[in-house]
């Protein structure tokens, strides 16, 4: 009997620790939702934060029972265009038509919830993160992590040379402040983009600002994380696959190492110009400051 009850003991976790686990926000966010007193376990208010819980135990917040995850998911999906990115459709207008939402092309293959980390709008395409890690949704998604988010951007017309250069050294929209990190050429009508903070709409209200049309927009990086598959393949639009436990821990460490230097504060990319237009192009600067190896 003793060892039995030594057992269950041993199962439990903090309260805390267990809302973080199904999603529901980072640990330091979740103590404060429990000392707000919008946590029940099996129908009692709790608002202590040394309470510990067992997977038995029915936990709702807001009144809305969640779940305890024992197997952590970090997923990453190549979103088609015409997916929205959220995990309701409560906002929605009634006179606009169902929209599809981007989970749902997850949920036949995951029984836990997963929450996306970070957005995508409905015209977009590409890499977005899944996950029922609140901790590790809070660390990628925070703005001092500053992730770079990699984009390939398809303009209706030619767009002017000078417009990469504007947008690295900022451009203001409608009383808004935009500005890259790094953004380059590749064609006439195709430019690469990468952000690190990425506002709302960020890359189309820039280019609409020089009376251009954004033709096709795609994320195609997401830290060091690329829609490359191990076995030399590519992740297909409407594909996904689990992160590796190797990839997982340096998206963190990436983090962890950008909080300790941020770019925002420092000269890096005035420096790393200057040396690209010295050593021979922006191929330079693509290999050596945003490669798999950040």
């Amino acid at each position: 009997m003793q060892d039995n009850q030594t057992n269950q003991d041993s199962s439990k976790i903090r309260l805390q620790v267990a809302l973080a686990h199904s999603g529901v926000a980072s640990r330091r966010a979740c103590e404060k939702i429990i000392t707000d007193g919008r946590v029940t376990v099996n129908g009692e208010k709790v608002v202590e934060l040394g309470t510990k819980v067992s997977p038995d135990d029915i936990i709702c917040v807001d009144g809305k029972q969640v779940f305890v995850e024992a197997t952590k998911r970090y997923v990453l999906l190549n979103k088609p265009i015409g997916y929205v990115c959220s995990l309701s459709e409560e906002n929605e207008r009634p006179d606009e038509p169902a929209r599809s939402l981007a989970v749902d092309l997850l949920k036949p293959h995951f029984s836990e919830r997963l929450y996306n980390v970070g957005r995508l709008d409905m015209y977009s395409s590409g890499l977005i993160l899944f996950t029922n890690d609140g901790d590790f949704a809070a660390v990628v998604s925070h703005p001092s992590a500053e992730l770079e988010k990699e984009y390939i951007v398809e303009t209706s017309l030619p767009y002017p040379r000078f417009l990469p250069e504007k947008f690295m050294r900022g451009v203001r929209v409608d009383g808004v402040f935009y500005k890259c990190k790094f953004a380059e050429g590749l064609s006439s009508h195709k430019m690469r983009i990468v952000l690190i903070e990425g506002k709302n709409r960020e890359i189309r209200r820039v280019i609409e600002s020089f009376d251009l049309r954004v033709k096709s927009l795609a994320r195609v990086r997401i830290g060091s994380i690329t829609a490359d598959l191990p076995d030399g393949g590519t992740l297909k639009t409407g594909e996904f696959r689990e992160l590796t436990g190797g990839e997982v821990k340096s998206l963190l460490e990436l983090c962890r190492k950008n909080k300790e230097t941020p770019y925002r504060h420092t000269h890096e990319r005035t420096r790393t110009i200057e040396a690209v237009q010295k050593q021979g192009g922006a191929s330079l600067y693509k290999r050596r400051n945003y490669g798999s190896g950040n």
